[in-house]
């Protein structure tokens, strides 16, 4: 059955044009033989490995030299895998089989022959093999998530080259805005070089995405020339990491069904099975080139707002034929959209006297584009069909009417004034919760009373729990976090950073271990506080009967505390009305789910210490942040969870005598935002129970900065 389909499929790859260069394409053009590198590349990962074994052991210089080679060898590797790609494509096109006995041979030649030329290139250029290059899913994450520049801002502080420490700080907090200390870290490291106007740089900041917000800038400043120089600069940048984005798809891949050193596929099923993962791979791209670091969701219409933006400034400033090549570009994605509709009737309009409309078309290089990325559409949803697996075609350019995005959107023409308007742009609401809301499944642990679910609690996705700490427990984390709280620890060091009235402190699970290991505490004590939080995560996902792993996105031990002689007449809250993932609009009675709200958190939970204390009952409300729906007073082993979303607004009762101690969490139930110091936490408890197992020795300076 498998052969059938690929032989079927085969002439559908076959059709699907060449790869984009980042303009039209040019048949004439030869890509330039590659020039042999000095020397072997270095693996990054063993690189990378060296960095952070000097950074343990306070070799600051190398662990700087060797993360920085690193980063180059990573960086390198990709442009070699690129350029091969593009030399051998090239080099040696991919010949369609005819008809009769060995009519396939000729395509399996060229095949082979691009292997070889894949090979040979990469071998000259990397020095060796390829293989040499092959790292872990570990060391690939770690370097996606830019994990080596935080080992580099740390080194570089501790070198005294605070410049280059905020630059790695900067580029390291681009791709994992959840952490709550290192914007903190980079206003620090500011602060000491006296450099508060410094700019912060990105260093691995996609070129397309600079050259965009740039021409979004200049745009609506009413610079139409430097709009449209950054807007034909993007686009260029755009298809050419579309090719290196497309590249990188072509390397091994995962056989989730079975193991493949097992694999005993045929030819063709084999075949069939590696080129559909590569496919959606490539397909993906798109999604991919659209999306922030650090961000699970693409620009919304991010390819076709080039081409809309480019239609209305090449329009200003005169150039008709340009401004109707790219709004007939825009169609191409949305042929229905009205507004572009009438601008090019407009546009032709214009033109009637000069060119004939006809002969005008979309960019040619769209138009490869478009072409190819449907022919992949269609060729994949064939191998599902045909093999078996499911698959559902995403909207890579959703426009929404109004064209919802980041920024406003130029678009219609008036065809009788010939003036410019505008679409208003709709934000998204997060009111909506988008899985499946179900609750009551089995609290795991004994002795947790239940006290009120959601509807008790007038509300969704709520509930109530007692006696999650005892009060032995609640007594040893309040003396736990006497002793490792920092003023206005995860708020940029702000004493009062909800009220002027209250003082606020914090720590994370990685300060209580690091301080526990140090013996400035207990280390029982300090394992409680992550004991406990994990104990926490698990009733949050068993509770609300959740299909997937919930991850930790913050983990927080915070205590308010009454600040004597400004009680008098207070009215304000301790912690105003917000939803935890959106920012809330009381007056449009909605919530934004977009930065610079939290918008990966799905659930939170909150675990009381004490209660010899007045005020600070937690409420939720209304949208309207007014209208209370429920008002938990808290006290020792005391949890309330709820679902992060604008479902849930909520707050803190202003605290008007004593102390009030918590742990607060926030989880996620996507991996790519797990929580870094929680990662670092849990390798230290791996540790511990491996040493009190007698298994092993420890293997790290318990003294060395978590």
């Amino acid at each position: 059955m498998r052969e059938r389909i690929w032989t079927k499929l085969l002439p559908l790859l076959l059709l699907l044009p060449p790869p984009l260069r980042g303009g039209p394409q040019d048949s004439r053009r030869q890509e330039p033989e590659p020039e042999p590198e000095r020397g072997p590349l270095l693996p990054y990962d063993l690189l990378y490995a060296s960095g952070v074994a000097a950074y343990y052991s306070g070799d600051f210089q190398r662990a700087v030299r060797d993360l920085e080679a690193a980063l180059r060898s990573h960086r390198r590797l990709r442009e070699i895998r690129t350029r091969c790609a593009r030399h051998c494509a090239a080099r040696r096109p991919l010949i369609p089989p005819g008809a009769g006995p060995g009519a396939e041979l000729p395509f399996f030649r060229a095949l082979l022959e691009r292997a070889r030329c894949y090979r040979s290139c990469q071998h000259q250029r990397l020095g060796g093999p390829e293989s040499r290059h092959r790292v872990s899913e570990d060391v690939r994450s770690d370097f996606q998530r830019r994990v080596p520049y935080n080992y580099l801002q740390r080194a570089y502080i501790k070198l005294n080259q605070l410049e280059k420490a905020v630059e790695a700080a900067h580029t390291f907090f681009m791709a994992n805005p959840e952490h709550m200390e290192i914007q903190q870290n980079i206003e620090n490291y500011q602060t000491k070089a006296g450099m508060e106007e410094f700019h912060l740089v990105d260093r691995e900041a996609k070129s397309h995405l600079e050259s965009y917000s740039a021409g979004v800038k200049h745009y609506e400043a009413d610079d139409f020339e430097m709009a449209i120089k950054y807007f034909e600069q993007a686009l260029r940048e755009y298809f050419s990491e579309d090719v290196e984005c497309r590249t990188l798809c072509e390397g091994p891949q995962r056989f989730e069904e079975y193991d493949y050193l097992q694999y005993k596929a045929g030819l063709y099923e084999a075949i069939a099975d590696h080129y559909v993962q590569v496919l959606v791979c490539q397909h993906e791209c798109v999604r991919e080139l659209a999306t922030r670091p650090g961000r699970l969701s693409p620009i919304e219409n991010f390819l076709p707002l080039h081409y809309d933006y480019l239609q209305f400034a090449y329009y200003r400033v005169g150039e008709y034929v340009k401004a109707l090549e790219c709004a007939k570009a825009y169609l191409l994605f949305h042929p229905e959209d009205e507004d572009v509709l009438d601008n090019v009737d407009y546009y032709e309009s214009l033109l009637e006297d000069s060119v004939d409309p006809a002969f005008i078309e979309p960019r040619e290089d769209l138009m490869m584009f478009v072409k190819r990325h449907k022919l992949e559409s269609e060729l994949i949803k064939s191998a599902a069909e045909g093999l078996g697996f499911s698959y559902t075609e995403p909207n890579y350019w959703n426009s929404y009417g109004g064209r919802q995005d980041e920024n406003w959107v130029p678009s219609g023409v008036n065809t009788e004034e010939a003036e410019v308007h505008g679409l208003s742009m709709r934000k998204k609401s997060s009111s909506n919760i988008d899985r499946d809301l179900r609750e009551g499944g089995p609290l795991l642990f004994e002795n947790i009373t239940f006290i009120y679910n959601s509807e008790q609690l007038n509300g969704t996705q709520r509930v109530l729990l007692d006696n999650v700490l005892s009060e032995e427990q609640c007594r040893e984390l309040y003396s736990v976090a006497s002793r490792v709280m920092i003023v206005g620890d995860g708020y940029q060091g702000k004493t009062s950073p909800h009220t002027p009235n209250e003082k606020f402190e914090g720590a994370t699970v990685l300060k209580a271990l690091r301080f526990g290991y140090e013996g400035r505490v207990p280390l029982k004590s300090a394992r409680l506080f992550y004991d406990i939080s994990e104990k926490a995560r698990k009733i949050v996902e068993s509770y609300f009967m959740l299909n997937s792993t919930l991850y930790f996105s913050y983990t927080h031990m915070v205590c308010r505390t009454a600040l004597t002689g400004q009680q008098d007449k207070r009215n304000d809250l301790s912690h105003p009305i917000h939803a935890d993932n959106c920012l809330l609009d009381p007056e449009a009675n909605e919530c934004w789910k977009e930065p610079p709200a939290y918008t990966f958190r799905d659930y939170s939970a909150l675990i009381y210490m004490n209660d010899d204390f007045e005020g600070g009952e937690f409420i939720f409300t209304e949208m309207d942040a007014k209208t209370v729906t429920a008002s938990i007073k808290p006290k020792c082993g005391r949890m309330i969870s709820f679902s992060s979303g604008g479902e849930n607004p909520h707050g803190v009762k202003a605290v008007t005598k004593g102390q009030r101690c918590a742990v607060a969490l926030w989880f996620t139930l996507d991996p790519l935002y797990r929580e870094l110091e929680r990662i670092q936490a849990d390798e230290v408890i791996a540790v511990l129970d491996r040493e009190q197992q007698g298994k092993h020795e420890l293997h790290i300076n318990p003294r060395d900065e978590l």
